[in-house]
């Protein structure tokens, strides 16, 4: 995958409803997943999710935190690398906060990196999915269109 920033990031409907709910099932704590599919010229190309268990190694903490196990991280590269794939970046949920990257995500992340969260923009709404670039050398991230279609 480039270092380039992506100008969209697309999926389709039934990968982010699956999205959604892998996300949304380890609820209250942090649910997390890698993001498999492909770069097509300046787009990536959303094609698997590939969900994980949060294994933050302080459990009391998941609700504000997650870590994904490097054995998973090799296990989705391998199978996406059969199928022409690559391992995009990777999905969180914001249990009790906007979907905006923290401090702690962009501390801990790999950039350049693709970053979906999904959170709560306002206390009593739905979650709802935001799609982010976190740039290398420690720039500020940049929210990407996101484009779910048929």
């Amino acid at each position: 995958m480039s270092s380039q920033t992506p100008a969209l990031v697309g999926a389709d409907l039934r990968l982010a409803d699956e999205l959604a709910r892998v996300l949304a099932a380890p609820f209250p704590q942090e649910g997390c997943a890698l993001l498999l599919g492909e770069q097509i010229g300046e787009s990536l190309l959303l094609q698997q999710v590939w969900p994980c268990c949060n294994g933050w190694p302080v459990p009391a903490e998941r609700a504000k935190r997650f870590a994904i196990d490097p054995r998973e991280q090799l296990l989705a590269q391998r199978w996406a690398r059969r199928r022409g794939w690559a391992v995009l970046g990777f999905a969180h949920s914001h249990p009790s906060s906007p979907p905006v990257p923290s401090a702690t995500d962009r501390q801990l992340c790999v950039a350049p990196a693709l970053m979906l969260i999904q959170g709560v923009e306002h206390p009593g709404a739905g979650a709802s999915l935001a799609c982010w670039w976190i740039p290398a050398l420690g720039g500020e991230p940049l929210r990407l269109p996101w484009r779910m279609g048929p």
